[in-house]
């Protein structure tokens, strides 16, 4: 099971928080957020992109304590630019793996031919991918969609499966649905029969509107997967990897709200902007009397004291 990467979501701080209320036998990988070769390649631009790939020192304690594997998710479209960043990550860096980005949708970043666009630029993905994987001594494995327009699953996963990639994690959507619809789990199956078939060694992973710990073992199971990776679905329940399905009391979600804010603002203090936050504060305030009214005065917070002012928190000290 893994966290998805998400851009402004899988910061360190977020992170952090998931792998220390999850049970490590539910939670097995976790990524950075989007980071841009191109970013990493830039004498200027390098220092604001590489904070994508920050691990703070408890967060990396955690990790090391529950045996969750860390991997850096890069984008671009140059094989050269992913060739020389993969090498100085995997030196400069202490990651599990890296993960090369071919399934984001956003309309300006596969208008520069990066991410899904590639799905239609087969022989330019399969450049990309060897690149990589001949700069380092990581795993390198891949996350996709299943097609441009319409599902191409076929087509182009059979031809990602000819790079040999570490995995290969398969969102069942094209780039076109963007979130809409539904993720096709059929199409998600039938890229893991082709793994059967061509290269079996290599894990397959689903990606797609799983909400909840036991869907995803259900899926693994119907789909014939090796695991499931979450996106949104922490968002409906940030204890998604603890495998238990019990509803949290208004004082345990109030709790990781102030450690989230007290991480964040650790990490991010005077670098991010505050309201990164507000989004992750609609996760905890739900399903208790008052959550509306306390969400609603979050939303105008402007500073990390009054947040702690409206929960009412005792602001413990960071371990």
């Amino acid at each position: 099971m893994a966290l998805a990467p998400m851009e402004d979501v899988t910061d360190t701080s977020f992170r952090e928080l998931v792998a220390r209320i999850s049970d490590q036998e539910c939670l097995q990988i976790l990524f950075t957020e989007f980071t841009a070769v191109d970013g990493m390649n830039h004498p200027v631009g390098k220092e604001r992109v590489s904070e994508r790939l920050i691990v703070s020192e408890s967060e990396r304690k955690i990790l090391n304590e529950k045996g969750i594997k860390l991997v850096a998710q890069i984008w671009g479209n140059k094989p050269e630019v992913f060739h020389k960043v993969a090498k100085e990550i995997t030196e400069e860096y202490q990651f599990d793996g890296l993960d090369i980005n071919m399934g984001c949708p956003v309309k300006n970043v596969v208008k520069q031919g990066s991410c899904s666009a590639l799905i239609d630029q087969p022989a330019l993905a399969q450049e990309i991918i060897l690149a990589t994987k001949e700069a380092t001594h990581l795993p390198v494995s891949v996350k996709t969609r299943t097609g441009i327009k319409k599902h191409d699953t076929d087509r182009w996963i059979t031809q990602v499966l000819e790079t040999r990639p570490a995995a290969i994690t398969l969102h069942g959507r094209t780039q076109k649905q963007q979130s809409d619809g539904l993720a096709d789990w059929d199409e998600i199956g039938k890229a893991a029969r082709l793994r059967d078939a061509i290269a079996p060694e290599i894990p397959f992973l689903g990606n797609g509107d799983v909400l909840s710990y036991q869907q995803a073992c259900d899926y693994t199971r119907q789909y014939g997967l090796d695991g499931v990776m979450i996106g949104r679905g922490i968002f409906h329940n940030p204890w998604f990897f603890n495998g238990e399905e019990a509803e949290r009391t208004k004082e345990e979600k109030l709790e990781q709200l102030v450690l989230h804010t007290r991480l964040f603002e650790r990490n991010w203090s005077g670098q991010k902007n505050f309201n990164i936050l507000k989004r992750f504060y609609k996760i905890y305030t739900n399903g208790f009397p008052g959550a509306a009214a306390m969400r609603a005065e979050l939303m105008n917070a402007n500073s990390f004291d009054e947040v702690y002012q409206l929960v009412g928190a005792h602001v413990f000290p960071l371990t």
